[in-house]
């Protein structure tokens, strides 16, 4: 019989394209891709892949496994997925993605009241940007902020929190070094956005040239040693004593953050609990979120 983690590993050489994109993918070293997609070609007695200088590219026969290792695939996870839903105890692995601003600014404590509620439970905080496949269970929960809920897969529940909202920033120093006089602020600009109508038209303007970063923390930082200005989740620019709204700005909504759950995975106790208890810890966090929580002048 073929062996299901050779499979694993010809799906990631194939999407990846690589041997390298497989290996990180699959938290392995290099040899062992290679290994695997030996082993799967010997078996069946065929070549899998055609190696080029630009990556990997599949032969006709991988072009045929491809189709039934993406079937093989699906059926792994639902039945992962089923067992999974039926898991009543309060013990085991339990993986939350969520946007690192999320995890670092806001959430964090939650979480370690969570796991001291339920020492049993392994929690695993995936914090990224990218949107897990909670489908392919590389997640059990999703919390993200969706302006769109129409957008999501029809498979996933959702649990809606309150809304988010953001505003301008400047630090409290720079502010008023502007109002002393020039130069004017720059734009921090993060992950390749321009710099915004507003900020040339607004009471507090920027110079044309902006500041550019593709690291969330490192905006935050930059804003504070008093570069220019930037936008940022209420909860965020709120909670620094060392930052400032930008005068004249208005707060400009992100969408409604929601706790998200595939259909037989939102069955297991140890994510309805979580779930149920990161719902209340979020509506209570509505005004913060919101950016109603400091009266500003």
């Amino acid at each position: 019989m073929i062996d299901w983690d050779d499979v694993r590993y010809f799906l990631a050489v194939a999407r990846g394209g690589s041997l390298r994109a497989a290996a990180e993918r699959l938290g392995v070293n290099h040899s062992t891709v290679l290994r695997r997609i030996a082993q799967l070609e010997e078996h069946l007695g065929a070549q899998m892949f055609e190696k080029l200088p630009s990556g990997y590219r599949l032969t006709a026969a991988g072009e045929e496994v491809l189709e039934l290792a993406n079937q093989m695939e699906a059926s792994s996870h639902q039945l992962e997925t089923r067992v999974f839903g039926r898991d009543q105890s309060v013990r085991g692995l339990l993986r939350v993605t969520l946007p690192p601003p999320l995890a670092t600014h806001l959430l964090m404590p939650d979480f370690a009241d969570f796991v001291r509620l339920h020492p049993g439970i392994e929690l695993e905080i995936l914090s990224s940007g990218e949107l897990a496949n909670l489908t392919n269970r590389e997640a059990d929960v999703a919390i993200r902020v969706v302006y769109n809920r129409e957008a999501l897969p029809l498979n996933l529940h959702g649990l809606k929190g309150p809304e988010v909202f953001g505003g301008f920033y400047i630090s409290g120093d720079r502010l008023a070094a502007w109002r002393a006089g020039p130069p004017d602020p720059r734009w921090i600009a993060v992950s390749g956005h321009g710099v915004p109508d507003w900020a040339r038209e607004s009471e507090v303007r920027t110079t044309g040239v902006p500041f550019r970063t593709t690291d969330g923390e490192a905006q935050i930082v930059a804003v504070r040693q008093g570069i220019g200005i930037t936008t940022l989740p209420c909860f965020v620019g709120d909670a620094d004593p060392l930052l400032e709204r930008v005068p004249g700005s208005d707060l400009h909504l992100y969408g409604p953050v929601w706790l998200l759950t595939q259909g037989e995975t939102r069955k297991t106790k140890r994510v309805r609990l979580f779930t149920e208890f990161m719902s209340r810890r979020l509506a209570a966090y509505a005004l913060l979120l919101a950016g109603l929580s400091v009266v500003r002048d």
